[in-house]
């Protein structure tokens, strides 16, 4: 039988500001920066070095080596953009310099090696940790003012290293991501003023993009796939940002066999010693972990992923994220806060708001408990999770509240419920699970199953 369950629920008294300015959920201003999506113009780049006219063929070859003998001779020579024209050309890991850019013309592909012996293994950052591990295709680290954009496709040429993750996974259950070698697709770090735009990136054997301690980062008018069938392509997240520090993604396609969007920045149960003063930090401390801050997600198309918007599995601080103005279909979860018991964590101030579509849920809030591993700390750190805002939204689910409560690892409190409009099939909501939880004008209404 049917029903119908509306909460009206008005806890708190808000006066609409007559101000027009566009404010993050902390209640500061948005730059200006976020608005500019100026295309990018390969005249202001410098000069165009064509790749065909330094010995790289579309030929069926690996051409590291020459590619990587054309990008630092470029960058030798005051900087320049990388061109790769129609024709598919196959590549082991590439390393960009500070001047130098990459440009996708149509039908174009610039396609990685599906042998891992093409992939040096470097100190790099990969789940939360700095470690030695493998570069992804496209790499560039202190490379301020690095732009990848074209009309073309950079493709992962992921399905051996899919087939081999499964197998290892078969014969050995507790294999951990990285246990099976694999590249990310585009990894950049320590870097400010990027843009990636246009360009088709595909089919990644890890992670497809991945940021790191950067600064003013743009993803434009992206298309970002990788399949769940007929072979699943593991932990092929669209966007991982890490530590990072005023990033917009707008005007995407997203559609993986994991999360799109995860907000990252490190795990352990010293994680957050950056935030403490050097001195009574922990031995065993940050590992080059870091805070997220300024994160706007918007005018975006999701197809399948486990998370629209996934905060974990290993972050510490995200301050100030939003997620606005998107249609979404067949997603796992529109809002996923992976709690760990192993890892301090503090989700703060984040908003998601005028969402179409359908998920299996709306809200998932519950512990993490993958390679659970508390080290030498006798006690489960405590995670808080506040300022959480949802509005706005007509969203078809399965579970409309999945939260799970668990007052001895982790807090949420102040999380705001306003205009909803869902059917769900589990309509299930225990407001007594979040202190100060606001809620108006939300209306749930049962399916059925």
């Amino acid at each position: 039988m049917k029903g119908i369950i509306i909460f009206a629920l008005s806890l708190l008294c808000v006066s609409v500001s007559s101000s027009s300015k566009d404010l993050w959920p902390d209640g500061t201003e948005i730059s200006p920066w976020f608005s500019d999506i100026r295309p990018t113009d390969i005249r202001n780049l410098g000069k165009q070095f064509i790749i065909t006219d330094f010995g790289i063929s579309d030929d069926g070859k690996v051409h590291t080596t020459e590619f990587q003998r054309l990008i630092d001779k470029v960058a030798a020579d005051g900087g320049g953009v990388i061109v790769v024209p129609e024709g598919t050309f196959i590549t082991g890991s590439l390393f960009f310099r500070q001047g130098t850019h990459l440009h996708i013309q149509k039908g174009g592909i610039l396609k990685g090696s599906d042998d891992i012996s093409d992939f040096p293994v470097v100190s790099t950052r990969i789940e939360g940790e700095s470690c030695l591990y493998f570069p992804a295709v496209v790499n560039a680290d202190s490379v301020n003012g690095f732009t990848i954009f074209g009309d073309g496709i950079i493709d992962g040429n992921g399905l051996r290293y899919w087939k081999a993750f499964w197998l290892r996974r078969t014969w050995n259950p507790q294999c951990t991501n990285k246990d099976e070698m694999r590249p990310r697709l585009i990894y950049i770090s320590n870097s400010k003023n990027v843009q990636i735009e246009g360009l088709h990136l595909k089919d990644s054997p890890f992670w497809t993009t991945h940021i790191y301690r950067c600064e003013n980062v743009k993803y434009l008018n992206l298309r970002i796939t990788s399949p769940a069938a007929p072979v699943k392509a593991p932990s092929t997240d669209a966007i991982d940002i890490d530590a990072c520090r005023n990033v917009l993604v707008k005007n995407c396609y997203m559609s993986v066999n994991d999360d799109a969007i995860a907000i990252k920045g490190g795990k352990g149960p010293w994680a957050d010693d950056f935030l403490k003063p050097s001195e009574v930090r922990h031995l065993d401390g940050d590992n080059g972990n870091g805070k997220n801050e300024n994160i706007l997600i918007e005018d975006c198309e999701y197809g399948f992923c486990h998370g629209c918007l996934t905060c974990g599995s290993e972050s510490v601080l995200n301050h100030n994220i939003i997620l606005r103005r998107i249609t979404v279909n067949q997603a796992n979860n529109l809002l996923w806060l992976k709690m760990r018991p192993d890892t301090p964590q503090r989700y703060e101030y984040i908003t998601v708001e005028n969402i179409t579509g359908n998920a299996k849920n709306f809200i998932l809030v519950r512990p993490w408990t993958q390679f659970y591993d508390l080290k030498d700390r006798k006690d489960i750190p405590m995670s808080y999770s506040s300022h959480i805002t949802m509005r706005d939204i007509q969203l078809d689910c399965d579970v409309f509240f999945n939260v799970e409560k668990k007052d001895e690892q982790y807090s949420l409190s102040d999380f705001t419920f306003e205009n909803l409009k869902i059917h769900a099939k589990k309509t299930d909501f225990n407001q007594q699970y979040i202190e100060r939880f606001n809620v108006r004008n939300v209306n749930v209404r049962e399916i059925s199953q």
